[in-house]
């Protein structure tokens, strides 16, 4: 559900093993190619996914025909990205220092990265660099004060998911999207909001995550984690788990 860009809380095979969870939830892939057709890109056309994770976004970009890039920061990242999808382009670069010319790229995207970034406002100024006139921009992202999960301790569950928003350096970005595109000057912004409703044993190693990663914090004990976990297990496997996660995406296009 995240990719650590500059807080390294979690190893980056680690993440890797959650980002391929993530993208096989039940609808994930209808939710990446909205994201595809919102940037508005097609053949021999030139987009940049940043913070690209294992690289999954920019091989279906390729499938489209497009001349994707994929960059991001984690050396372990990239290079579990090309052992994956050999023939694309991968680079190792911050999204503050993207590795392009001055309006090189027709589209720029970036899934669940901005609510990493302490200066979101500085990546958006380097969006706003390499892409050309009329270019597109997508931001998708979970707001990590707005995921509900359905518990017989609401109280415990209501810690954990605040005390995990708070290990990621913008835990609200998603929600300032709108504003933080138009102060770039981007126009025609569009905001939307896709949620999405789990109930099987699928979410579960994300469930987990989220209760472990805060454990590691002291917020919350290791039997009070271990007890909730076992929690949402037992709901799972009796189909009684709820997990409703609103995804934000952004579009705008920039300034001709």
């Amino acid at each position: 559900m995240t990719k650590d860009t500059e807080q390294t809380r979690q190893s980056p095979d680690s993440l890797i093993t959650l980002l391929d969870a993530a993208d096989r939830l039940p609808g994930a892939g209808e939710l990446r190619a909205h994201s595809y057709d919102l940037l508005g890109v097609g053949p021999g056309r030139t987009a940049v996914d940043v913070g690209c994770g294992a690289g999954r976004a920019v091989a279906e970009l390729a499938e489209r025909g497009v001349k994707a890039i994929g960059v991001d920061p984690s050396e372990r990242m990239i290079a579990v990205s090309r052992g994956r999808w050999p023939e694309a382009d991968f680079r190792i670069a911050e999204a503050y220092e993207l590795p392009l010319a001055d309006a090189s790229v027709d589209g720029y995207r970036a899934d669940k990265v901005f609510h990493e970034l302490a200066e979101p406002e500085r990546a958006l100024g380097e969006a706003r660099r390499v892409l050309g006139s009329g270019g597109r921009i997508v931001l998708l992202g979970q707001d990590w004060d707005t995921i509900v999960i359905d518990s017989d301790e609401p109280d415990l569950t209501r810690t954990i998911v605040h005390a995990r928003a708070d290990l990621t350096a913008g835990p609200r970005a998603a929600r300032q999207y709108r504003n933080l595109l138009l102060d770039t000057g981007f126009d025609d912004v569009t905001v939307e909001v896709h949620t999405g409703v789990f109930t099987g044993p699928a979410v579960l190693p994300l469930l987990a995550g989220l209760a472990q990663a805060v454990r590691l914090t002291g917020a919350v004990t290791n039997e009070q984690t271990d007890t909730w976990i076992a929690d949402q297990r037992t709901r799972a496997e009796s189909d009684r788990l709820f997990l409703a996660l609103p995804m934000f995406v952004a579009a705008a296009t920039a300034p001709r």
